[in-house]
This record gives structure tokens, C-alpha cells and sequence, in this order.
């Protein structure tokens, strides 16, 4: 008995330009064969020459179409001659079997007495009179409309081809472009492959149990949650969560990009928007996952320079309606993602649309640790492999990026023919991401080189020097990127930030400038990096954090995000000019007291460069041999809970 056929009605679908070709090339072939003139034009002459021709007789034939025109066949032999080179050879570089020349009939009874003559003297072989009926120059006359009509039918079924949903089709385009996801689809994701984000977590299986189980809550008279928004920095895992939700709830799942609902064409939005709620409706219990809402959820009335009807405010209007106006039910929950949440508009952030604000912030280090031990599941690695020691060795990642540790740590395991991934990898995996591909073949002049360590090594001894600034892990004047040495240091994760700790960090940053003012009485532009992250570091404390005493308890920091949108500061002149004199006083302080540190501490600051340069690399275990032990070093693989 033959398997049974999962498709009896196979159809095979042939592309309709492949047909157009076909045709075409079928006419091409039937000319070429035929010899047809259309691929040699005839070259129009005169009455008078083409008497000149028949009177040396070296024309053959002529056929006279509508007794206005005629046309020439020359003599084989004439054909030869100089003087018909032109019309001798076809496109093909065949003999050219005519017509070779056509020319305008004056009076035809006088010229058709004068064919008659030639025949009788047996300069002429025949003549005819025929009408115009040519089937291909009838064709060619034809071929354009049959091309536009062919066309045409060809792009009216396309449009009017596909389903709910296609938004590619002109008459689908105002569909919605959501991804339906149920317990059909293969979704393996889960809320067990979610590493940390426990908060999180628990609001979003709460968010599925109240679709699974809604009587269990409304029975004491509480109301289902309409919607919830996932906040949080990019790449912290907030379409993971969402894509949890889908592989775990059992009711259909409907996702799509805040930028599905916005096409160039006015009022597509908005009715992309309806359709999406409508087919939720339908198969409600239903949810909706929006990403990066911003794009359609940005403030109304801010920087709108094409006016108040403007597109995405349609799409953001028809948003707001569905979620809660007339004729919404509550058996549809919106799940929404952004990191840009102080954009959105107020009416879409009140509570009876998105009741609910998830925060999913960078991972802690006992998040980082679960995340580690998610992502190294499929991995070949060393046995005890320590994964605390790589959760410290992250401060700052997110999942995202945790995730990318752990992929360029195979690849370089790979790279170095190892057959399983050990600690060393994940170590040049994070040197690899923050600071770049090593560049070993730079060029580097010896003086280059020995500012560049000397440099490097005065950010290790100010840093060493100082009780808030971050313990150093390892120095390098490998270039990297696009730079040429790096000081790694592991950050103390602080919930918040004292003053004395902030100018700490600064003064460490301005050490390597100090460093080449102290050693070479010079300084280079080695340093912008540093006067960079130092500048935004003091604007911050002066401007953000109220942290300056001239100012006082004062901050120009807008948490909407709006007043990026504005041209005007929102200080006056005279304030501008005290912001700037106390960023400026900070960093010389902090510089100059960098200065001082390693007067200090010179002899030092050279045997630490010295070693740099030969070495190249140098850990915490060298400026402890230089140094001694930090005197307010904390112990680091002591970590309270939070």
C-alpha cells in the first residue's frame, strides 16, 4: 500500500514573467529563422537613385505596397559591390536576403510604365503591387499594449493575492503585520530559560495566570490588568520575556515592532492598529505583544514640525481608543517593550492602559551568574568551570552582552584549537568586547610606546592609591581598538554614589594625563578618551546630581526626556557661566591632585612602566610587588545581598 500523499492536489506555480519571456523569445527565434527584415532595417533612398539603380540593372525585384511605397531586392552580384556595403549583411552578419533599400512613389502609372520597360530590356527580373499587411510589423504595432495589458493583469493579481495579514498586497495594506503565536507554533522558550529578573518574572507568569485561571481573581471583584509595559535598558532581556509568555501561555499571542504600524501612506496606521485588536478579539483570550513601542508612542505635540495630523499620531490615537475607549473587553492584555520610556505620551502611560510598569534592569551579580549558567549550557567547557568569578569579572552587562561573552569565548577556544572552552577564554572574550581586537602589527615608535605605558601606568598608580576608585585587574599597551593601551579595573556595583567617591574616580581617570605632565613635563592627545568621560563625569555633579555647593540643592535633569527637544537651556546665561567655571574647577582639582599623588610616588610610577613595556601586560600581582597591598582594599569574593 503506497504512503499516503499529504498534498493530492499538488499545483505547480509558474511565474508568470517566465511565460512573457517564452513568447518573446518564440518570436525572436520564428525572425531569425525566417530572415525577417525587422532585423535589418532598409535604407530609404531616393526616386532618382533608385532610377540609377534599375538603369545599370543591378536591382532584382521590387514589391510596391499601397502604390505609395516601394521596396528594393538588389542582385546578388550587385550586393558584392562597394557601394551596398551597408545593406549587404544583416544584425546577424548574414547575407542580407532584403528588402535593402525603400524609397516614395511619385505618379504610379508613370513609374509602373517605367517598371514595365526595365522587365522588357531584362534589367528588372519582376514586379508587384501589394498592400501593407506585414503580420510582423502588425505584431510590433501590437507588442506595447499586449506588454501593458500583460503587466497590468499581472500586478492586479498580485494585489489582489493573500490573506489577512499581507501587508505586502495594496489591498492587504491595511492589515495588521502581527506574528500570530499559539500552542501550534514551535515556541520553545519558557519562563525556565530566563535567567534572573525575578521581579519581572513574577509579574508576567502573574500577567499569563490571569488569562489561565481569570476567576481565581475577578471572584473577589478585581479586574484583570489591561496591559503592562517592560522597561529597561537594551539587551536586558525584555522580548525574551515576552517570548516566555508566548511559549507559556496557552492562548494566542499575537507580536509585532511598533514600527509595523507606520507606512507612508496616510490613515494605514490606524487601521493596522484596528485590525490587530480586532483578530485579538476574536480569539480572545488573547495577548498582544507591542516592541519598542516608542515608535509609535512618542508624545503627542513634541518637535511635530508636519503638524497636528500627523501619521503616527493617527496610529497613537487609534492605540489609545483600543485600549481603553467604547467597545473594548477585558479579555485582551497588551504586553509592550521599549528602553526609551520617558518619551512616551502620558495618556498611553496611565493606568487602565498599561496598569502595570516592569522594570528589567542590568543584572546584579547573582543574575549574572544564572544568566552565565543558562548560556553555558551548550557549550564544551572545563570541568568547575568557576561561574562566580565570571559574574565578577561583568559588572554592567546585560544579558545581552553576557551572551556575546560567552559565544566569542568559544569562538577563541576554536580559534586556539582547544577542545574545550576554560577560564582564559571568557577573560580574552571580555577584553575582546569592551576594549577590541588586539592590533600586535601597529607600528609603535619606542618613545610612542614608552608614553603610552607611562601613561597607562600612572591611571594604575592613582587608582592604587585611592580608597573609592575601582581595584584594578590588569594593565595592557597591546592596542585595542581604537585605542592604544587600556587599564581594566572591577567597579564596586553601588546603588548609590557619594561625592568623595565620584571625584575619586575622576582623579584615577586624570591620571594619565598627570602621569605624562610628571614624567615628560608634556602632554598629548592620548588623553581624550579620559577628558571626555571626566567632563560628563563633573557636568553630572554639578548639573544633574545637585552635588556642587555654589549651585546648591539644584538640577537641570528633565526624567521625560522632553527638554531634549528644546532650544532654549533651562538656566540663565549667568547660571551657564558658574556651570562652566565649577566643571571646570572640578577637573583641575582632581587633575592637580593626580599631579601630586604621583610626585609621590615617581620611582614607582617607572619601575611600573618598565615592566609594562616589557611585558606588555601587567596584573594587580605586579603593583602589589611594587606597591604592597592596598590598605583599604576590600575583599571582593564577599558579597552581601541586596
Amino acid at each position: 500500500m503506497s504512503k499516503e500523499n499529504n498534498n493530492p492536489n499538488p499545483r505547480m506555480r509558474i511565474n508568470p514573467w517566465l511565460l512573457y519571456a517564452a513568447v518573446a523569445l518564440i518570436f525572436l527565434i520564428i525572425s531569425i529563422m525566417t530572415g525577417d527584415a525587422a532585423f535589418q532595417e532598409p535604407k530609404k533612398i531616393s526616386l532618382p537613385k533608385f532610377d540609377t539603380f534599375l538603369e545599370s540593372g543591378q536591382v532584382d525585384k521590387v514589391v510596391i505596397y499601397n502604390k505609395t511605397e516601394g521596396e528594393v531586392f538588389l542582385k546578388a552580384d550587385a550586393l558584392k559591390e562597394a557601394a551596398h556595403k551597408e545593406v549587404s549583411k544583416d544584425m546577424l552578419q548574414r547575407e542580407n536576403k532584403g528588402p535593402h533599400y525603400v524609397f516614395d512613389i511619385g505618379n504610379d502609372e508613370i513609374f509602373q510604365k517605367k517598371l514595365e520597360e526595365a522587365v522588357s530590356e531584362k534589367k528588372l527580373r519582376d514586379f508587384s503591387f501589394q498592400p501593407k499587411s506585414n503580420w510582423t510589423d502588425i505584431f510590433l504595432t501590437l507588442l506595447p499594449v499586449l506588454v501593458i495589458v500583460a503587466i497590468w493583469i499581472f500586478i492586479m493579481r498580485r494585489m489582489s493575492a493573500g490573506g489577512p495579514g499581507g501587508g505586502g498586497q495594496i489591498f492587504n495594506i491595511g492589515k495588521s503585520k502581527a506574528r500570530l503565536f499559539d500552542e501550534k507554533n514551535d515556541i520553545k522558550t519558557t519562563f525556565k530559560d530566563v535567567a534572573g529578573l525575578e521581579g519581572a518574572k513574577e509579574e508576567i507568569q502573574e500577567i499569563v495566570e490571569f488569562l489561565k485561571n481569570p476567576e481565581k481573581y475577578t471572584s473577589l471583584g478585581g479586574k484583570i490588568p489591561k496591559g503592562a509595559l517592560l522597561v529597561g535598558p537594551p539587551g536586558t532581556g525584555k522580548t525574551l520575556l515576552a517570548k516566555a509568555v508566548a511559549g507559556e501561555a496557552k492562548v494566542p499571542f499575537f507580536s509585532l515592532s511598533g514600527s509595523d504600524f507606520v507606512e507612508m501612506f496616510v490613515g494605514v496606521g490606524a487601521s493596522r492598529v484596528r485590525d490587530l485588536f480586532k483578530q485579538a478579539k476574536e480569539k480572545s483570550p488573547a495577548i498582544i505583544f507591542i516592541d519598542e513601542i516608542d515608535a509609535v508612542g512618542r508624545a503627542r505635540g513634541k518637535n511635530n514640525f508636519s503638524g497636528s495630523n500627523d501619521e503616527r499620531e493617527n496610529t497613537l490615537n487609534q492605540l489609545l481608543t483600543e485600549m481603553d475607549g467604547f467597545g473594548t473587553n477585558s479579555h485582551v492584555i497588551v504586553l509592550a517593550a521599549t528602553n526609551r520610556a520617558d518619551v512616551l505620551d502620558k495618556a498611553l502611560m496611565r493606568a487602565g492602559r498599561f496598569d502595570r510598569q516592569i522594570f528589567v534592569d542590568l543584572p546584579d551579580i547573582r543574575e549574572r551568574k544564572e544568566i552565565f549558567e543558562v548560556h553555558l549550557a551548550p557549550l564544551k567547557k572545563v570541568e568547575n568551570l568557576d561561574t562566580d568569578f565570571l559574574a565578577k569579572q561583568t559588572p554592567g552587562f546585560s544579558g545581552a552582552d553576557i551572551a556575546n561573552v560567552c559565544n566569542e569565548a568559544a569562538l577563541i577556544a576554536a580559534r586556539k584549537n582547544k577542545t574545550a572552552v576554560d577560564k582564559q577564554d571568557f577573560l580574552d572574550a571580555v577584553d575582546r568586547i569592551v576594549g577590541g581586537l588586539e592590533k600586535k602589527n601597529k607600528i609603535i615608535t619606542p618613545d610612542e610606546k614608552r608614553a603610552i605605558a607611562i601613561h597607562e601606568a600612572g591611571h594604575a598608580t592613582v587608582s592604587w592609591m585611592l580608597e573609592h576608585a575601582a581595584p584594578l585587574v590588569k594593565v595592557t599597551i597591546v592596542p585595542r581598538g581604537q585605542s592604544l593601551g587600556a587599564a581594566w579595573y572591577l567597579p564596586e556595583e553601588r546603588l548609590i554614589v557619594r561625592p568623595d567617591q565620584m571625584l575619586d574616580e575622576m582623579c584615577a581617570t586624570m591620571g594619565g594625563r598627570a602621569a605624562e605632565k610628571v614624567t615628560f613635563d608634556k602632554i598629548s592627545t592620548g588623553a581624550l578618551s579620559d577628558l571626555e568621560k571626566v567632563t560628563k563625569q563633573a557636568r553630572a555633579m554639578v548639573t544633574i546630581y545637585g552635588l556642587n555647593e555654589k549651585l546648591g540643592n539644584v538640577t537641570y535633569y528633565d526624567s521625560s526626556g522632553q527638554s531634549e527637544y528644546n532650544f532654549s537651556k533651562p538656566y540663565s546665561e549667568d547660571t551657564a557661566i558658574v556651570i562652566d567655571k565649577e566643571i571646570s574647577v572640578l577637573i583641575e582639582s582632581q587633575y592637580q591632585r593626580a599631579i601630586d599623588i604621583l610626585e609621590q610616588n615617581k620611582e614607582k610610577l617607572f619601575q611600573l612602566a618598565d615592566i609594562l613595556i616589557e611585558k606588555e601586560v601587567i596584573f594587580k600581582d605586579d603593583l602589589e610587588t611594587i606597591f604592597g597591598k592596598r590598605p583599604f582594599d576590600k575583599n571582593l569574593h564577599e558579597e552581601t545581598d541586596l
